[in-house]
């Protein structure tokens, strides 16, 4: 699990999120490297429904992933509301999770298989 925080870049003038590596978690060399790997993964992917990364920083101890900030609610705000309408939910698992989940997904030619898109 990680922490997610809304932070804001006062260089350059921008809402940001931070995900943040817990205390719990913060020798753990295993999830570390984890956490290491999502960084280079978000990196090397460009698609409208995953967030960019705009940095992999360290502060007093504490790794944290600087991310593009996306707007609207939470999954768990969502669930919170009520559960997803059937055409609402349909629309997420057909138009929105697939092509993203294919792209972070190892293929069995590469390590991993990349593709631009345009944001």
């Amino acid at each position: 699990m990680r922490e997610v925080y809304r932070a804001h870049d006062e260089r350059l003038g921008r809402d940001v999120a931070l995900k943040v590596v817990p205390e719990l978690f913060a020798f753990d060399r295993e999830r570390l490297a984890r956490f290491e790997r999502e960084a280079r993964l978000l990196a090397s992917l460009n698609h409208p429904h995953i967030a960019a990364i705009y940095d992999l920083e360290e502060d007093r101890g504490k790794r944290f992933l600087v991310l593009e900030l996306v707007p609207g609610m939470t999954l768990s705000e969502k669930l919170l509301v009520g559960p997803a309408r059937v055409d609402e939910a349909l629309e997420i698992a057909i138009d929105h999770v697939p092509e993203p989940l294919t792209l972070a997904t190892p293929s069995n030619n590469s390590p991993t298989q990349c593709r631009a898109s345009a944001r």
